[in-house]
């Protein structure tokens, strides 16, 4: 049996599984944030070690047991970061093929395999990228908080504590974030709320998304414009990858892929209404299948060619 291990690392949390040689999920095992450039490496590295750990202890499997693993990372564009996680992943996984990639291409392997397809993320950081009929790639967005990750959770939170920002200066609109922010972070505290900010900018601004839906589900005007403006950033990235792939008159699945989707009846019915203006034979639709699924197909498939073109060589 030659079972593959595959990872969906990113900003708030990790996902692992397992799958045998007939591609089923034997074991399945969770961790914390597994993005190396924003929680660092040692975090992200004991994330990992985490979720695999509870995953083999699931299956009663060990390492060697696994013949091919595959870590999809949410900042592994990266070079420097690559290399640094191949090198964790050979020690943790001797007798395996090993492989880091990026988050957005096991969300598109999980949700159109090595057709074409977009994929469209959106949890604590944001991006879209897709691949054409002709094996074309492209990927827009996935710069990070302070130059991009529009959409995303963060951003989201980063503009709910602005305008109560604003609020409390008298330069912008009452809004009921102002009340929601105490009660969602359990810091009544204003200056505390600042420390906090600075301090770990990824543990408040995601945790802050559920409270501006229920803000916005109570009519704030202040939520609602904050997820309107995120539906448009969203579709936007997808538009970008449509364009430069040719796709918009093409029939091909566009997925959604994260936590932002699926929260917001304002966010997701305008978004879809984006994404169906902008890609006429889109099939929308959201992610079943864990990105996870994704990074163990991947290589456990390429780990498969590989064998077969060294038999035939032979």
């Amino acid at each position: 049996m030659r079972y593959s291990l595959g990872f969906d690392g990113g900003g708030t949390k990790t996902h692992c599984v397992v799958l045998d040689t007939d591609g089923a999920i034997i074991a399945e095992g969770h961790g914390g944030p597994a993005n190396p450039l924003r929680s660092g490496y040692d975090a992200a590295f004991h994330s990992l070690s985490v979720a695999a750990a509870e995953a083999l202890g699931t299956a009663h499997l060990h390492t060697a047991d696994i013949k091919s693993v595959c870590a999809g990372l949410a900042g592994a564009g990266r070079r420097s970061v690559v290399r640094r996680m191949m090198v964790f992943l050979a020690h943790e996984f001797p007798h395996a093929v090993a492989q880091v990639t990026t988050d957005y291409e096991i969300a598109l392997e999980a949700a159109a395999g090595n057709g074409p397809g977009i994929v469209l993320i959106a949890g604590t950081g944001s991006a879209a990228y897709g691949r054409n009929a002709a094996g074309e790639t492209s990927h827009a967005g996935g710069y990070g908080p302070w130059i991009g990750d529009e959409g995303s959770a963060f951003d989201m939170g980063r503009r709910a504590v602005a305008a109560v920002a604003r609020s409390r200066d008298h330069d912008g609109p009452v809004t009921l974030l102002a009340e929601m922010i105490s009660s969602t972070l359990d810091c009544p505290d204003w200056d505390e709320l600042m420390q906090r900010i600075i301090k770990n900018p990824d543990d408040v601004f995601p945790r802050m998304f559920p409270a501006i839906v229920d803000a916005a589900n109570f009519d704030d005007s202040t939520a609602k414009e904050i997820l309107f403006a995120a539906a448009i950033g969203l579709g936007h990235l997808a538009m970008v990858v449509v364009r430069r792939l040719d796709l918009k008159g093409q029939e091909f699945p566009l997925v959604k892929c994260g936590g932002v989707f699926g929260q917001s009846p304002v966010l997701d019915t305008l978004l879809d209404s984006v994404l169906a203006s902008g890609a006429l034979r889109a099939k929308i639709s959201r992610l079943k299948i864990s990105p996870a699924v994704g990074a163990a197909r991947l290589v456990a498939r390429q780990s498969e060619s590989a064998s077969l073109s060294m038999s035939h060589g032979a």
